[in-house]
C-alpha cells in the first residue's frame, strides 16, 4: 500500500442510519484531504455530503489503496474476501453490535482512519480459508472465508451422517447438524458456541467443531492449518447439506458429495488502532474470564 493512500474504497450497508452517519463524517474529511472515495454501484448509497465514485465491485480493490468496511463484524468479513483479491489492507469502523473485527470505535473514526491513510496503523495479516465443492465432472465451486466454512443441515429436523479426512486419512463419521472448519480468526465465532477452544490469531491452526453431534464423544479437535480437510456425506439419497463460508451460501451438497477446505493462497491485512490488543478484546467484548481491571504497563 502506498502511504500516504489516496484511494479509499468504503463497504457497509449505507441505508444504515449508523453507517450513514459515518459515512457523512468521513466523506467531506477525505474530501479537504485529498482523498478520493469509491464505493460499490450495486449498493444504495443515502445522500450524504461530500464526493464519492460509483464503481463495479470488482473494480474497487483493482484502485483503492484501503478498503474500509464500516458495520459490522459480518461487513468487515465480506470486506475481506474482496480486499483479498489484491491484498489491499483493511480498517474496519465498528457501527454493529459486536464488533470484535471491527475494532475502530465510531469516536475514534477521524483519528483512526488518518492513521491508517498515513500508514501508522498495527498490521495484522491473517489467513483466509479456501472451500471447493466438488460437483461431479471435473466441476467444482470455490470460495473464501476469514472465519469459518460450515457444513450444515439443509433439511430441518433432519440430521446428516458426513465423514471426515485429514490428509487423505479417515479421521472420524459424525452424526449430527453438521460441522464448522474454522481458522485462528474464527475460532471466536460459530465455532466457540459449538465448544470449541479459543485460539490465538496467530496460531497456525484450524478447528473442527461439530454442530449438535449426536454422539457426547464428539468433540471439537485443532489440527494444523496446512491440513487438507475433507468432508464427504453419506450415500443417502435424503441427505442434503448446505456450504456457507463467513455467513454466504457457498452452494449445496446431495448424498455422496465432497468438500475440501485449506489454507488459501491469499491473505488479508487487518489495520488496527495503535495499541491493539488482542486478549483485552476477549475481555471486553466476551467477557472471558474475570479480569477486567487495565493491567498494561
Amino acid at each position: 500500500m502506498p502511504f500516504p493512500a489516496r484511494i479509499c474504497a468504503f463497504v457497509g450497508r449505507f441505508t444504515d442510519p449508523r453507517v450513514g452517519e459515518s459515512v457523512a463524517l468521513l466523506l467531506p474529511h477525505l474530501a479537504s484531504r485529498g482523498v478520493e472515495v469509491l464505493v460499490s454501484e450495486e449498493v444504495p448509497v443515502q445522500a450524504a455530503t461530500g464526493p464519492y465514485a460509483r464503481v463495479e465491485e470488482r473494480a474497487i480493490v483493482e484502485r483503492a489503496d484501503l478498503v474500509i468496511a464500516i458495520g459490522g463484524d459480518g461487513t468487515l468479513l465480506y470486506a475481506a474476501r474482496l480486499a483479498a483479491r489484491r491484498d489491499v489492507p483493511l480498517l474496519g469502523i465498528n457501527r454493529g453490535r459486536l464488533g470484535f473485527l471491527t475494532d475502530v470505535m465510531p469516536q475514534d473514526v477521524i483519528a483512526s482512519v488518518d492513521a491508517a491513510l498515513r500508514g501508522e496503523s498495527e498490521l495484522d495479516r491473517r489467513p483466509l480459508l479456501e472451500a471447493r465443492l466438488q460437483l461431479g465432472a471435473g466441476e467444482a465451486q470455490a470460495s473464501l472465508a476469514l472465519n469459518d466454512i460450515v457444513l450444515q443441515r439443509l433439511a430441518t429436523g433432519r440430521m446428516i451422517d458426513f465423514e471426515t479426512w485429514i490428509d487423505g486419512r479417515y479421521l472420524n463419521t459424525h452424526a449430527g447438524d453438521g460441522i464448522v472448519v474454522a481458522s485462528a480468526t474464527g475460532s471466536t465465532a460459530y465455532a466457540l458456541s459449538c465448544g470449541g477452544p479459543i485460539v490465538a490469531p496467530n496460531l497456525d491452526v484450524l478447528v473442527l467443531a461439530p454442530i449438535s453431534p449426536h454422539t457426547l464423544s464428539d468433540r471439537p479437535i485443532v489440527v494444523s492449518a496446512r491440513s487438507s480437510i475433507e468432508i464427504r456425506l453419506s450415500e443417502r439419497p435424503e441427505t442434503r447439506g448446505q456450504v456457507v463460508c463467513d455467513g454466504t451460501v457457498l452452494g449445496e451438497l446431495a448424498g455422496g458429495g465432497r468438500m475440501t477446505v485449506r489454507l488459501a493462497p491469499q491473505t488479508v491485512t487487518l489495520l488496527h488502532p495503535g495499541g491493539y490488543d488482542y486478549y483485552r478484546l476477549l475481555r471486553s467484548k466476551l467477557h472471558w474470564g474475570r479480569g477486567s481491571a487495565d493491567h498494561s504497563r
